[in-house]
C-alpha cells in the first residue's frame, strides 16, 4: 500500500488515523476538519479513488500519475495543484538529486503523492501536530509548511555548490586537465537547480494574488511572504553561480590558449635555436669539404697528374686548401652562418 501516512484533523488536531482510503472518506464526512493524505509512489488505481473522491481535475491526475513533471502551479476551480522539485546535495558524488511531490490542496483535504526520497513529508507532519494553532488554519497552512520544508532542502544544496565552485577557482590556475569536465558537469546540476527553483517565484506570487479571492488566513499570508523571501534569494544564489561557472569556462579557455601559445612560442624558439645549429655545423662541414676535395683528387693513383712533378705542387695544393676553407669562413660569416 502506497499509503504512508493518513490523518483527519479537527482544530489543528488529529481525531483519526484511517487505515484506507475508504475509512478516511467516511471519517472525514463525519467530521468538520480536513484529510491530510500522504502517499509514496501510488498505483493508478489509488490515484483515481481519491481523484474520484475530491473531483480532482483529470489533467492533473495524468500529471500525477506520469511524474517527471516541471515545478507549476495550477488552479482547477478551488482546488491547487503544485508540483515541486526538492533537491538534496550528495557530497560524495558532487551532485545533486532531484526528487518530485505533487499536491493536491482543497478545501477539505491535503493530497501529497511523493516520487523520490524527498521531501521529508514526516518532518513537516510532526512539526505542524507539534502546532496545533497553525494546523487548524487548514489546508493552505499545510501548503505553507511543504512549501518551507522543501525551500529550506535548497539551503545545503546552494552550500555544496558553492564549495564546487571554489574548489573549480582553485583548480583553474593549477593545470588541472580535469577541471573543465567538472566545470561542464556543475553547469548541468547548476541549471537542473534553476529548473527546479525558478518557477517557485511564480507560483508563490500567484498564490498571493489569491489570498483574497480563497480567504486566506493573515497568518498564513505572512508565512508564504517569508517563503518567498527565501524562495528569491535561492534563485538569486543559483543566477550567480551560472554566472561564476560561465566566467570560469571562460577563464579556463583563456589560461589553456595562454599555455598553448606559451607551448608554441617555446617550440619555436627552440627551432630556430635547432636551425642556427643546422647553419653552423652545415658551414663548418662546407669549409672542411673543400680541402678534403683537394686532398681526395691528388690522392688518386694516377702516373699522368703534370702537378705530381711540379716543385711548388705540395706547397700550392695546402695554399689552395687554405685559401678556400678561409674564403669560405669569410663568405658564412657575413651570412650570420658561423
Amino acid at each position: 500500500m502506497a499509503l504512508i501516512d493518513n490523518a483527519i484533523y479537527v482544530d489543528g488536531r488529529r481525531v483519526a488515523t484511517p487505515v484506507t482510503l475508504d475509512e478516511t472518506y467516511e471519517v472525514l464526512k463525519a467530521n468538520a476538519g480536513f484529510a491530510w493524505i500522504g502517499m509514496y509512489r501510488p498505483t493508478e488505481q489509488e490515484v483515481r479513488s481519491v481523484a474520484e473522491e475530491f473531483s480532482l481535475h483529470h489533467l492533473s491526475v495524468e500529471d500525477a500519475l506520469k511524474g517527471h513533471q516541471r515545478s507549476k502551479l495550477e488552479r482547477f476551480d478551488d482546488i491547487a495543484f503544485l508540483v515541486l522539485r526538492p533537491a538534496r546535495y550528495i557530497d560524495a558524488e558532487e551532485r545533486v538529486e532531484f526528487g518530485e511531490v505533487h499536491l493536491f490542496i482543497g478545501p477539505d483535504f491535503v493530497l501529497t503523492i511523493r516520487h523520490a526520497e524527498s521531501p521529508n513529508l514526516a518532518v513537516v507532519r510532526r512539526r505542524m501536530e507539534e502546532n496545533p494553532a497553525l494546523l487548524a488554519l487548514g489546508p493552505e497552512a499545510v501548503l505553507y509548511a511543504i512549501l518551507d520544508q522543501v525551500v529550506d532542502e535548497y539551503g545545503p544544496v546552494v552550500a555544496g555548490l558553492e564549495n564546487d565552485i571554489d574548489e573549480i577557482e582553485d583548480q583553474l590556475f593549477t593545470g588541472d586537465p580535469e577541471v573543465s569536465r567538472r566545470i561542464y558537469a556543475l553547469s548541468r546540476e547548476v541549471i537542473e537547480f534553476q529548473r527546479a527553483t525558478q518557477p517557485l517565484v511564480g507560483m508563490m506570487e500567484s498564490l498571493q494574488r489569491g489570498f483574497e479571492k480563497y480567504n486566506v488566513d493573515v497568518e498564513i499570508r505572512h508565512h508564504l511572504r517569508d517563503v518567498l523571501d527565501h524562495t528569491i534569494r535561492v534563485v538569486e544564489r543559483g543566477d550567480a553561480f551560472r554566472e561564476l561557472l560561465s566566467n570560469a569556462l571562460t577563464v579556463h579557455s583563456t589560461l589553456v590558449n595562454q599555455r598553448q601559445n606559451d607551448e608554441t612560442r617555446s617550440l619555436s624558439e627552440t627551432s630556430l635555436a635547432q636551425s642556427e645549429e643546422v647553419k653552423k655545423i652545415s658551414g663548418w662541414a662546407a669549409i672542411l669539404f673543400a680541402p678534403t676535395l683537394i686532398g681526395t683528387i691528388y690522392g688518386m693513383n694516377f702516373r699522368h697528374m703534370p702537378e705530381l712533378l711540379w716543385e711548388w705542387g705540395y706547397p700550392f695544393a695546402v695554399a689552395l686548401m687554405v685559401g678556400m676553407g678561409f674564403g669560405l669562413y669569410i663568405v658564412f660569416k657575413k651570412r650570420n652562418w658561423l
